[in-house]
């Protein structure tokens, strides 16, 4: 006989849940708030010199702000219509651009193909790597001073060579032109080393199975460069042009330095955005306000040219990408279909044509008539 024990009663401790310990608590908060007071100090520091200035040079902007009597009445946009009629605005502008071109393309060329020469198997690898990497070590005052007594108009360097040649010199200081190409070589001789590296780091984190199967395929030094190391160096590419970008259009140091004067030419023949800011804040005019509004354009022109910039590296990266996958899937299709494995065919078993017994197969229950399950005679 079954005795059935009464159901034991609930009690109060086992209906409330339990109280979560602070230790336990600390324990969560520190998991869930860890990371981020971990990256917190970068954007605190951002704020405090990047984002801060740059809202503040915005309020700047919209006010008459002078050098000697500071903060005047607030204008609105008058500063940014004053800068726009103002025809050093649109040299400057030229300028920018102008040097910017000379200086950004040729730079990320030639910095890629530095690059794979010095990924390749050579000799004294670490000398060269670090013989690239020198002109950035130096000062950009001596980049300027030097470069400036290379390109002077009457004892110049580069005008000796080129009257040895029979070739008339060039007025480096007095034609745009001239002038633009020289801080164009002064810009490429200080950052092509630095870009060589990191499209050398770059490309020695490319896969070396995939140089291995382009081989297999027959292709070339040339055809792999294209087909494999510059499809792969794709967000590399699209950094360095966009930080080219950055420094193109911020360039200060290399035409200031250009010569003694530093007001970009008689004739404001080199002048740039920048020099033009310093032009407008702390020449003549005196004004902060046109110098932040020039300084907001500035801006709002880098942030439309690195974008178009990532659109069209991304573009002509993704382009050639999908050109290699298609390419593969032809050379897939237009392959002949590899013909199936020939077999052995299999023998009969039947009498007379030897097979493997099974003995697991014999019984005693069968009468002996001298043959066994296989028709096999004994």
């Amino acid at each position: 006989m079954a005795v059935l024990s009464p159901p034991k009663p609930s009690t109060d401790e086992e209906r409330t849940p339990r109280r979560i310990a602070f230790r336990q608590k600390r324990g969560k908060w520190d998991v869930k708030l860890s990371p981020y007071l971990y990256i917190s100090p970068f954007f605190v520091l951002f704020a405090i010199t990047g984002l801060f200035p740059l809202v503040y040079t915005a309020w700047v902007s919209v006010h008459d702000w002078n050098l000697l009597i500071g903060q005047g009445e607030m204008v609105g946009l008058q500063n940014y219509v004053d800068v726009l009629h103002q025809p050093n605005f649109w040299k400057a502008l030229r300028n920018t651009f102008s040097i910017f071109l000379l200086s950004s393309v040729p730079q990320v060329i030639i910095a890629i193909i530095l690059a794979a020469l010095l990924d390749a198997n050579i000799r004294a690898k670490t000398f060269w790597r670090m013989g690239v990497l020198l002109p950035y070590v130096v000062a950009p005052v001596a980049v300027g001073l030097i470069f400036g007594r290379l390109f002077a108009d009457q004892s110049g360097t580069i005008n000796a060579v080129l009257d040895i040649i029979g070739v008339d010199p060039v007025r480096w200081h007095a034609e745009i032109l001239p002038s633009h190409f020289a801080i164009a070589t002064m810009v490429n001789f200080r950052w092509t080393g630095y870009n060589t590296l990191i499209f050398l780091a770059a490309m020695q984190a490319v896969p070396r199975e995939l140089y291995e199967a382009a081989i297999i395929d027959g292709a070339g030094r040339l055809r792999q460069f294209f087909s494999v190391t510059v499809p792969q160096l794709r967000a590399t590419i699209i950094f360095v042009v966009i930080t080219s970008t950055i420094g193109g259009l911020q360039i200060f140091d290399e035409p200031r330095m250009f010569d003694p004067s530093g007001m970009g030419g008689a004739d404001r023949q080199w002048m740039t955005l920048t020099m033009y800011i310093y032009e407008l804040g702390w020449g003549n005019q005196k004004s902060f306000g046109r110098a932040a509004a020039v300084a907001w354009i500035l801006f709002l022109l880098i942030v439309v040219i690195g974008i178009l910039n990532f659109l069209i590296t991304r573009r002509i990266s993704s382009s050639g990408t999908r050109a290699v996958a298609r390419a593969k899937k032809k050379s897939l299709r237009e392959a002949p279909p590899t013909p199936p494995a020939p077999t052995a065919p299999l023998a009969p078993t039947g009498v007379g044509v030897p097979a493997a017994a099974d003995p697991t197969t014999q019984s005693d229950d069968l009468p002996d008539n001298g043959t066994t399950t296989t028709g096999r005679t004994r």
